[in-house]
């Protein structure tokens, strides 16, 4: 994106917002189509949240309704509020390296659906992801990585395999398989089997793109 030309300042113009539907009205559909729309505000260089002490005061005040549950990985490139263009209070952020499950996350997840009415759950991977780059490289060569790291590659290595490891895209592809295999698993969680089969809560797999800034929904294939 161009650098803003030099000169007097002047605020730029900023896009209308809609609130989106009331709280109490909010569907999959409806939170899935306000993330997508806060992601091309973010691509076009146009947000309208900022992110500011006063904001997050006003919501502080009172209770917390977010509509959607991001999960994704921990990279620095990727933070999930900004590329969404969502303020304060609006959606819940579980990050972990390569967005792995664990108790800890599934936990959370559970939660916020049936404490806090979320209706949208989102499992993002992205481009060049270190994790699943990781993986690759010890199923490669056959070395598990000390430590907990170890945890990680485990759990992201049926991906690699399904993909392939010696195909030379196994990286795009892995991370796409990793996603819905996340996907997947969510949906068949015990606490959320039943809303996702009943319509009131949906699952979905997305890939942010690095180098544009765009998420890009995932279907259900391989």
């Amino acid at each position: 994106m161009p650098s803003p030309p030099t000169g007097a300042a002047r605020t730029p113009d900023r896009p209308s917002v809609d609130a989106g539907p009331p709280r109490a009205a909010r569907t999959p559909r409806a939170a899935l189509a306000e993330l997508l729309t806060g992601n091309r505000r973010f691509v076009s260089g146009r947000p309208v949240h900022g992110h500011d002490v006063t904001a997050a005061a006003a919501v502080a005040s009172g209770d917390q309704q977010p509509y959607a549950v991001l999960l994704g990985c921990i990279d620095s490139r990727v933070p999930l509020e900004a590329i969404f263009d969502q303020t304060f209070g609006s959606i819940c952020v579980i990050r972990t390296g390569g967005h792995v499950l664990d108790r800890a996350v599934r936990g959370s997840i559970e939660y916020v659906v049936a404490q806090l009415g979320v209706t949208l759950v989102m499992v993002l991977g992205h481009e060049r992801c270190g994790a699943v780059a990781a993986t690759v490289d010890s199923v490669l060569t056959g070395r598990r990585p000390d430590g907990d790291l170890g945890y990680l590659v485990e759990r992201i290595t049926p991906a690699v395999t399904e993909a392939g490891p010696h195909d030379p895209a196994v990286h795009p592809l892995a991370v796409r398989r990793h996603v819905r295999r996340t996907v997947r698993a969510l949906r068949a969680d015990d606490m959320l089997a039943g809303p996702v089969a009943a319509g009131g809560v949906d699952v979905v797999g997305a890939l942010y793109d690095l180098d544009t800034g765009e998420v890009t929904l995932l279907d259900d294939g391989a």
